[in-house]
């Protein structure tokens, strides 16, 4: 076997036995976990909600005839900046009442992805001011902790698993991590929109 194989073999392996003994793989097998019932549970709530409680398709027909797209995604683009407070699904699920819903699905996956990358940078801009960063610091304490331990592994976790991705990228930004490596592993964030789209779209109609 060549040195160059063998060298990343036991790299790999010297990885492997760190994210081992630092519990990411329970933590990454934990979240999986929980992200299969939180899809399930969505899809089945929406369903049932759908026929016996509310027509939702009329409900989302009246709220795109309400709010303008621009104040739609607007409003979906702070949410995703200020720690994700609104659950995206809502939004994925408007967009299937739009005259272009693979557009506005993109055009929702960017604007997530854009608000997380925002927000590396005020976590950035956080540790310049102390109140903040010393609440911050209490309130993240754990996403610090492992954002130190595993990276970029912890960004593509929160962009692919139903974890605030704005909160893993805040938490980059006040580490100091490598802000081309948050921009590498938040492109898992477009395969979240469309997988959840996927399951979405086939109850809204």
């Amino acid at each position: 076997m060549p040195k160059r194989e063998k060298s990343k073999g036991k790299r790999f392996k010297l990885i492997h036995k760190y994210y081992e003994r630092t519990g990411f793989y329970t933590f990454v097998g934990k979240n999986l976990k929980s992200a299969i019932l939180p899809i399930l549970g969505i899809v089945l709530v929406i369903f049932l909600f759908n026929k016996y409680v509310y027509n939702i398709n009329d409900g989302l027909h009246h709220f795109t005839e309400t709010f303008s797209r621009g104040t739609v995604l607007a409003v979906f683009f702070i949410s995703e900046t200020l720690l994700g407070l609104i659950p995206p699904e809502i939004f994925i699920a408007w967009t299937k009442k739009t005259g272009t819903p693979i557009i506005n699905l993109a055009i929702l996956a960017t604007l997530s992805y854009s608000g997380g990358l925002i927000s590396y940078f005020l976590g950035r801009m956080t540790l310049k001011i102390r109140s903040v960063k010393e609440y911050l610091e209490i309130k993240m304490a754990k996403n610090l902790a492992n954002t130190k331990k595993w990276g970029g592994i912890l960004i593509l976790v929160g962009a692919l698993l139903p974890l605030p991705f704005s909160i893993a990228c805040v938490a980059a930004g006040m580490i100091k991590y490598p802000f081309k490596n948050v921009v590498f592993f938040g492109l898992f964030r477009f395969a979240r929109f469309a997988i959840y789209a996927w399951a979405i779209f086939k109850v809204v109609h």
